[in-house]
């Protein structure tokens, strides 16, 4: 089902500008806290109201400012899943699942049992929300969301309030209770590694603003943008000078770059993920920078080195130090041979950025 999304609305400090066209079953939102993303996910739902703009879900347009529709968020057939579940306190499980259906008792009672039995919470429907485990909230949320059968579900950073281990079980579950849905679900999150498991297409958000929208694997692989390669994690950033079409001076990292592709006029930085150098000793080779190590955080399963940047004759200044993460499956290389001389930027591994 296809959906489209063109609004605007002014905000203290700033303003919500996003355009969306995309027929993917899961979509993820990413940003800063604070960049808009919420409030996004309550325009579509209509609980918030676009100063103008369109929404759109298949042939089902749920807001047109220049026709003046703006269709009530209980007729919108979109549900919505909020932080905390939104839960109804003194309400039992099998009467919050029942709380938005029509039809007669019957119905509602085989509804809320067809629900209770798919979402695997036979056994708990007289129990109350504060007598359930985080993961029982979470599946008696989404049950009352999918006995109305939304055509959309917006998850608004669903596992934002939980610590590791119980967030990354009940994601887990969530992907599975969701495998089936035919709908379009959007995910709101500021964290990168949920966002690249469950979403196909991504909205990267800075400021209110569209930083990049597309394919999430290939967001993740080359994110086009200084503000999406922040966001999809990449730790080591420079701006660049541009010395010809082939070489770009890094400022940041005091060394000079080299690649056999053609670099673009409009590139303002470089990118390179901490994961991806090679160590390299002895002699230095193109596109290699001193390993010069000011600070070291030995973690169970990954070494994290930072790096002074290369002067080339001047002052670092406040230059960031370059981080450089080892995996576990290499730290014997590093045993037996010391730290390396040199670290070498992969070229195929250089991100070249815009603003």
């Amino acid at each position: 089902m296809a959906v489209y999304i063109d609004i605007e609305r002014k905000l203290k400090g700033f303003s919500i500008e996003l355009q969306i066209k995309s027929s993917a079953r899961r979509i993820g939102i990413l940003g800063a806290s604070g960049c808009g993303k919420s409030m996004t996910l309550k325009m579509i739902a209509g609980i918030e109201t676009p100063g103008k703009g369109r929404i759109q879900l298949g042939s089902h347009v749920l807001f047109d400012s220049q026709n003046r529709i703006n269709i009530k968020p209980q007729k919108r057939n979109v549900g919505y899943l909020f932080q905390n579940y939104a839960l109804f306190p003194s309400m039992t499980v099998e009467e919050n699942i029942a709380a938005g259906l029509k039809g007669d008792k019957e119905e509602k009672r085989s509804r809320v049992r067809e629900m209770t039995e798919r979402f695997r919470l036979s056994g708990l429907e007289k129990r109350l929300p504060g007598e359930l485990s985080g993961g029982q909230q979470q599946r008696t949320a989404l049950a009352r969301i999918m006995a109305c059968e939304p055509e959309m579900i917006l998850l608004d950073e669903p596992y934002a309030a939980l610590d590791v281990f119980l967030r990354d079980r009940l994601e887990q579950e969530l992907l599975t209770m969701l495998k089936d849905y035919e709908g379009t679900a959007i995910l709101v999150s500021h964290n990168r590694d949920e966002i690249y498991r469950f979403s196909q297409d991504l909205l990267v958000m800075e400021e209110g603003k569209t930083a990049v929208f597309g394919k999430s694997r290939n967001i993740f692989e080359n994110p086009g943008k200084i503000a999406a390669a922040r966001l999809t994690g990449c730790k080591n950033i420079s701006r660049v000078e541009i010395l010809n079409s082939h070489s770009m001076r890094a400022l940041d990292f005091g060394v000079i770059l080299h690649t056999k592709r053609k670099i673009p006029e409009d590139t303002s930085a470089v990118g390179f993920r901490a994961h991806e150098f090679v160590p390299v000793w002895g002699k230095r080779l193109e596109n290699c920078i001193r390993v010069q190590v000011v600070s070291r955080a030995e973690l169970p399963f990954e070494q994290k080195y930072y790096l002074k940047p290369e002067t080339e004759g001047e002052e670092n200044g406040e230059r960031e130090p370059l981080c450089w993460f080892v995996q576990r499956d290499r730290w014997q290389e590093l045993s037996e041979k010391g730290l390396p001389d040199y670290l070498q930027f992969c070229e195929e591994e250089l991100l070249l950025l815009k603003e």
